[in-house]
């Protein structure tokens, strides 16, 4: 199935009761929509004859014009190789209704009645026109072909997209037709509107789309009537939004005099994925409804590539694609972001705290960010609980490979904070490991390295149960996906309060926190902020500078935490996320380099369960979660991923 469906909100210049004009400027834009490789095209409500026209709708010889412009619209070149939606008054069986015809490769596909008419206020649209709920025939006769006729149509795309219409007034129902049609299959739905201008109406219809575009999963696209209807009593602003499932991809312009078109790029595998994984859209009731196949001559795929020297997509695509999926782009939202999380994250230490009636915490603190995250959690944690920081024990654990750097952080921070800290030497107990294993402490392999970390582990579990202490987990979740972590290392503690958190969003926190805490505490995350991420299990290079640095080993955390969210969160295959990231990374990645990384994600995110199947607890705080208690899980023993 294909993944991407380029879908448009068209807003053409309109004017009531201009049927010739109206046909011709939709013609135009369909064919701004066509060289712009639209698939899929929405148009506003009445949009061939216009909205405003009141009680011109009773006349023939309106209701006769916009038929023969459908013919005319039918016969032209405007609707070969996509879908067209636009919007026409019909009478059937001497009713008149307010409508939807869909169009195909020169084909009417079926006609949609609109199912809530506006009459409440300023509208008055059951002076005019008959409901869909109102009796009526399951086909009709219509611009020289019988078709479909009813709100109980979806149709079927070939790309796998299934669209599914409502009108305008259908959408501010208690009970729209789209969640109905949403569980029958439509992953697409479209809204032909002539809403008018008001003073914050704007926010209220866009939360609208957004929030059922959320509520069905699904893609959601909104064209409404602009500025050339009728201003005798309204005005129309030719709102034109295309959503996905909560989030805006393209928003248009309001009040424009120009031709308008909101282009955007839906993810059909995402909310496929998305409609598979919740259980509550799976349990909704379903209602039968007809399925109509739409012909397309042009379907276009995101390219996949078959090799690491692919090239990117063909088409790049219409919709932002972020570097920084778990990092919000605006200061002030990465700021909100920042304090939400670890107030989730303080606040989970606290209740377990509270719970387990302690009043004591270890802590190993290296120097690095994962670490000093958590003592700010911790700091945050004995806050909210009232605690002296005399209970945040802290233990600079030198080894083999610690730096002077990183040393000196710790201790300025622990110095700024208020948070005493203590050293102990864990290079003793290392040697006297490695020596009872029989090996060479010149030998720099896995042993010797993990000797340390299990070490460092061995003594805060042992000075947890001195004092009856908690240990604070330091690992991150970038971290647990790639199983860069010593099992019954510092894989283990009490508590994993960083868990949740990927990498690329621990480095803001912590550079938010260091604004906002100031002094020789803000001057230490900085540095940490600064120095390389290293376990440091080797020893430093000649000039004390660290010799072991993570991304060397494992790859840039900033292309892993990409991988993991569209993995994880969004459900796409190794070759999706390839096809992705190189068009994403192409200024700083070349596609070997992405090739050779997403290998080492897929290989460790799937050899590396284990590491996950047995976490220590630790609070979730956004949309990706591994623990498998919860969000994630999966045979450690799994062939592919």
């Amino acid at each position: 199935m294909k993944d991407y469906l380029r879908i448009a909100a068209a807003v053409p210049p309109v004017r009531p009761a201009d049927v010739a004009g109206n046909l011709a400027r939709t013609r135009e834009i369909l064919g701004t929509a066509r060289a712009r490789r639209a698939e899929a095209v929405v148009l506003p409500e009445l949009g061939l004859t216009g909205y405003t026209c009141a009680d011109l709708f009773h006349r023939p010889s309106l209701l006769a014009a916009a038929e023969d412009a459908l013919r005319e619209l039918l016969q032209s070149e405007a609707t070969r190789g996509l879908v067209a939606v636009v919007g026409l008054p019909v009478r059937v069986a001497g009713r008149i209704y307010n409508c939807a015809a869909v169009l195909s490769d020169g084909e009417l596909n079926g006609v949609v009645p609109k199912t809530f008419l506006a009459n409440t206020r300023e509208f008055y649209e059951a002076r005019w026109f008959a409901s869909a709920l109102d009796a009526a025939p399951s086909e009709i006769a219509l611009a020289g072909a019988t078709v479909p006729f009813g709100n109980d149509l979806v149709f079927d795309h070939p790309s796998g997209a299934v669209l599914g219409i409502e009108l305008c007034e259908d959408l501010w129902a208690p009970n729209p037709p789209s969640a109905r049609l949403a569980l029958a299959g439509a992953n697409v739905l479209l809204n032909l509107s002539a809403s008018d201008e008001l003073v914050g109406k704007a926010d209220y219809r866009r939360g609208l789309v957004l929030s059922q575009s959320a509520r069905c999963l699904a893609a959601y696209v909104y064209a409404g009537a602009g500025v050339g209807e009728s201003s005798t009593d309204l005005v129309y602003g030719g709102h034109a939004l295309v959503a996905e499932n909560g989030t805006l991809l393209a928003e248009g312009p309001r009040f424009s005099r120009d031709p308008q078109l909101a282009l955007a790029d839906v993810d059909l595998g995402f909310l496929d994925f998305e409609r598979s994984a919740s259980f509550s859209f799976r349990r909704a009731p379903f209602s039968p409804v007809r399925h109509v196949p739409l012909a397309h001559a042009d379907t276009r795929t995101l390219e996949r590539p078959h090799s690491s020297t692919s090239p990117t997509p063909q088409t790049p695509l219409l919709r932002p694609v972020d570097p920084r999926p778990f990092v919000p782009s605006v200061r002030a939202d990465r700021d909100a972001r920042c304090e939400e999380i670890l107030a989730i994250q303080s606040a989970g230490l606290a209740t377990r705290l509270s719970a387990v009636g302690c009043r004591d915490v270890v802590l190993g603190l290296s120097g690095g960010l994962d670490s000093a995250l958590a003592l700010l959690v911790c700091v945050e944690a004995f806050r909210r609980l009232g605690l002296p920081f005399a209970g945040i024990h802290c233990y600079t654990l030198p080894g083999f490979g610690t730096t002077a750097r990183t040393k000196g952080n710790a201790g300025r921070l622990c110095d700024g904070l208020g948070v005493p800290l203590e050293t102990v030497d864990i290079s003793p107990t290392a040697r006297q490991n490695l020596s009872d294993l029989g090996r060479d402490e010149s030998v720099h392999d896995i042993a010797y390295e993990n000797a340390q970390a299990r070490g460092r582990t061995y003594f805060l579990m042992n000075k947890a149960n001195q004092i009856g202490g908690l240990v604070v987990g330091t690992g991150d979740l970038s971290e647990l996906a790639l199983g860069w972590c010593t099992y019954n290392g510092d894989h283990m503690s009490m508590y994993g309060v960083n868990a949740g958190v990927p990498k690329t969003l621990v480095r803001y926190i912590v550079d938010w926190y260091a604004g906002k805490v100031g002094g020789e505490a803000a001057a230490a995350l900085r540095d940490i902020l600064a120095t390389p991420v290293s376990p440091e299990l080797l020893p430093a290079n000649a000039d004390g500078t660290i010799a072991q640095v993570t991304e060397d080993k494992v790859g840039p955390y900033e292309l892993h935490d990409f991988f993991l969210y569209h993995v994880l969160r969004r459900g796409a295959s190794k070759e999706k996320v390839h096809a992705l990231a190189l068009q994403t990374f192409a200024d700083a990645y070349d596609a070997a380099t992405v090739a050779k990384w997403l290998d080492v994600f897929f290989h460790r995110f799937r050899t590396r369960q284990f590491k996950r199947s047995c976490l220590p607890d630790g609070p979730k705080v956004g949309s990706v979660c591994l623990s498998p208690r919860g969000d994630w899980r999966m045979p450690s023993d799994a062939a592919s991923l």
